[in-house]
């Protein structure tokens, strides 16, 4: 088993259907558990990559009514140094 981590942005406010979506969304094949941050306005997704690819859990997440974006940097990342 690989588990991998990925952020993503929440596309509305968190809210009580959101959360049973995400609830139900712990039930999918490959998807180890998904945690909503402190924030409200992001969720940690911990799948297992031997199972799922990005992409698949990208489809998982929309089709079980989470509308979320994945962030691709790490916040605050301070920009290369150049020499």
């Amino acid at each position: 088993m690989t588990r991998v981590q990925l952020r993503y942005q929440l596309l509305k406010p968190l809210d009580e259907a959101l959360m049973k979506s995400i609830n139900r969304a712990h039930a999918i094949y490959g998807i180890e558990q998904i945690k909503v941050q402190p924030s409200l306005d992001e969720i940690l997704v911990e799948y297992d990559a031997s199972r799922l690819s990005i992409d698949k859990v990208e489809n998982n997440l929309h089709r079980a009514g989470i509308p979320a974006a994945r962030i691709t940097a790490p916040a605050n990342t301070p920009p290369p140094a150049t020499a």
